[in-house]
């Protein structure tokens, strides 16, 4: 009998070999290009993947829709705009509460319109006679039920196909009310390669309609906007909770627990803190351009990552008493994440994770897993860009293909009584030369160790392969993958909504993280589990090329 391997013996080679191995030549040589063991050396150019691409048909891809991109993620945690679906209801259903994004009421009316599910219920009378009347109705009745400040329109699938002219009829009634901002997104499922492209429609959307509207001059002493932050799980909270306690203001997330107001705010801002790069770092470009407000790419996932962003923030800044209540607030809070870390390292420690999340969260976790001794053998995103995992020095040789031009590209130029530059360019450069970098993100990879594997768009059949081959401690990801891989034995977080659990940004977010994958990986149960197929297999098969 051949000798099995054994799963130390198992090389990175050997395991993208393995993954690739069950695919049709075609298949295989797209899919060896998105998955890629990370070998950068010095002196050299890091190495390339591929990324933006269509899954490939019949693979079970573990990503979302444009429409969920949009609607689900973007608009999904805005609190008091009402957010109306055009389509069928299970469209509207999806996309509803599904990421545990967490809002306040607001205003002086105390709304908060995230709990509702609103949808004009396509039928099919309304695929073959058209939608629009339903759809002027619809918005007619929220304005009536609500007064809002705005109505946001979605368009689904058949509203594409059909040729419903949604921005027309939001105009319409825009016009018609004149108190309150309609406006639309063709954010149909089927247009982009991911939800990626439905996070590019929202905010184009928004900053186009929202941005620069306020009446009301902002005159805290330090304004930022946070942009790429959606309040999962309470996250926004708690990052809010250490800028106050810092004494900067906060004028606008994008878009975790928005407000209209706060989006309409959020060219007075002095300062852009990107967190989650890809959902959203032309519209941090765009405020540049158009506002005059310079943008840093921050990380407040993991105790010492948020230390380095707020000292990145007085840094830019650059005042003495700011800097001194950041380092006062780092003193005080620091001493119990410490505590805690300090008693899990010792049963955290050695332990393996898999990271396969969206945005920038399979990179910002690493920095949590290393605070307790973790190793990451695995991670990639479900709907980057070459620029997330290789870093933006990439973005020149980017080349723009059919699907990225399905994307509106929006235009922007100083805007003639509202651009300000905050900082000149000497003073950009001068704090350049003191370490502070505008407009710069490294990208995953150079983070990742290596000989370590970056997959792109992971799907089902490689998720199941990848942990029989590496039995890591833990898997995290999103609710596709999670029962799937529980049910091999492995505990698994979900990190898009995570579970039920949360916050895990800023210090005490640090704290809950902790806590949480300690219980996870130390726990016996996971050993005992067998799925019924292995203990009594009923079918077996061949693929038909074999």
């Amino acid at each position: 009998m051949p000798k099995t391997k054994k799963v130390v013996e198992w090389k990175p080679v050997d395991v993208k070999t393995e993954l690739l191995k069950q695919y049709p030549p075609k298949v295989a040589r797209k899919r060896a290009k998105q998955i890629l063991i990370n070998e950068a050396q010095e002196n050299s150019a890091p190495p390339e993947i591929m990324a933006n691409v269509r899954t490939i048909p019949g693979i079970i891809t573990m990503r979302g829709c444009t429409y969920a991109g949009c609607k689900g993620v973007i608009m999904g945690p805005t609190s008091d705009i009402v957010n109306l679906v055009h389509g069928p209801i299970g469209c509207s259903f999806y996309a509803w509460l599904t990421r545990r994004n967490q809002t306040s009421a607001s205003g002086e009316k105390n709304e908060n319109f995230i709990t509702y599910c609103m949808s004009t219920d396509m039928q099919d009378s309304d695929i073959i006679f058209g939608g629009e009347k339903k759809l002027a109705a619809a918005i007619q009745e929220a304005y009536d039920l609500f007064h809002p400040k705005s109505i946001a329109v979605f368009a689904t699938c058949p509203v594409g196909l059909i040729g419903d002219d949604i921005h027309a009829v939001a105009k319409r009634m825009k016009d018609k009310f004149g108190d309150c901002n309609v406006f639309a997104f063709s954010c149909e499922g089927y247009k982009g390669v991911s939800q990626s492209a439905g996070h590019h429609i929202a905010n184009n959307q928004v900053f186009t309609h929202i941005v620069g509207t306020s009446p009301t001059e902002k005159t805290d002493k330090y304004k930022i906007n946070l942009l790429g932050e959606y309040n999962i799980g309470g996250d926004g909270f708690e990052i809010d909770r250490i800028l106050k306690k810092c004494g900067i203001t906060n004028i606008a997330t994008f878009s975790g627990n928005s407000t209209y107001d706060q989006f309409a705010s959020a060219n007075q801002a002095d300062l852009s803190c990107v967190m989650c790069h890809r959902s959203i770092n032309y519209v941090a470009d765009m405020l540049e351009v158009k506002y005059g407000i310079p943008w840093i790419k921050v990380n407040f996932i993991g105790a010492n990552a948020t230390a380095k962003s707020l000292r990145k923030i007085a840094q830019y800044f650059e005042d003495d008493a700011l800097s001194e209540q950041v380092e006062k607030v780092i003193a005080e809070e620091m001493p119990s994440v410490e505590a805690i870390r300090k008693d899990v390292y010792p049963r955290t420690e050695g332990k393996k994770a898999m990271m396969f999340v969206g945005g920038s969260r399979a990179h910002h976790y690493q920095e949590l897993f290393k605070e307790m001794g973790m190793k990451v053998l695995s991670a990639g995103y479900e709907f980057a860009h070459r620029d997330d995992y290789e870093g933006r020095q990439v973005l020149p040789n980017l080349k723009v293909d059919a699907d990225s031009r399905n994307i509106e590209e929006i235009f922007v130029e100083p805007d003639p009584s509202l651009y300000k530059p905050r900082k000149s360019e000497d003073e950009k450069i001068s704090l350049e030369e003191k370490g502070l970098k505008f407009k710069h993100y490294e990208g995953l990879n150079p983070d990742m160790e290596s000989g370590s594997i970056v997959i792109d768009d992971l799907n089902q059949y490689e998720a199941e392969r990848l942990v029989q081959l590496m039995k890591p401690d833990i898997f995290c990801a999103g609710i596709k993958e999670k029962f799937s891989i529980q049910k091999m034995g492995i505990p698994m977080k979900q990190l898009h909504s995570y579970d039920s659990g949360g916050p895990y940004a800023g210090f005490k977010g640090a704290i809950n993280f902790y806590q949480e994958i300690d219980r996870l990986v130390n726990s016996k149960v996971w050993s005992l589990m067998k799925a019924p197929w292995e203990e009594s297999p009923e079918l077996s098969a061949t693929y038909v090329w074999e």
